[in-house]
């Protein structure tokens, strides 16, 4: 059987399921500094580079005290893209003055890049990578 070929421009959104959506909303627009596209109750939606994100509320099937966990099956982390090697500087920086944790600039020996890993509220691994 012949693989199936369907054309796309890309991945057009991304949704991620977060414990506290206020929280989760200071974070991405506030300290990240993501623009606001949509907000409804128990949504709100950013834009990324021209991809929407998504944060959803816990729903009444999500487990109590559920946590991020990158070595389940699923989401690993996410990674953005920088193309300009003196923004990781100023990446690295922004994260630390919003006291949010981060590894600081390092190098990913396997492609060759620089790139700043830092996690978001619920613990969702996320990083701004050199392209």
């Amino acid at each position: 059987m012949e693989a199936m070929t369907i054309p796309t421009p890309g991945i057009h959104h991304l949704a991620l399921r977060v414990s506290d959506l206020d929280r989760s909303k200071d974070f991405y627009l506030n300290k990240l500094g993501f623009p606001k596209a949509l907000e409804v109750p128990g949504l709100c939606i950013f834009v990324v580079g021209g991809m929407f994100i998504a944060l959803r509320a816990p729903d009444e099937q999500t487990p109590a005290n559920d946590a991020f966990n990158p070595f389940r099956i699923g989401l690993d982390h996410l990674a953005l893209g920088c193309e300009n090697p003196e923004d990781l500087v100023r990446v690295a920086k922004a994260l630390n003055d919003h006291g949010i944790e981060n590894t600081g600039i390092k190098r990913d020996t396997t492609l060759d890049k620089d790139y700043v890993a830092f996690k978001d509220p619920d613990r969702i691994s996320w990083e701004y990578y050199s392209t």
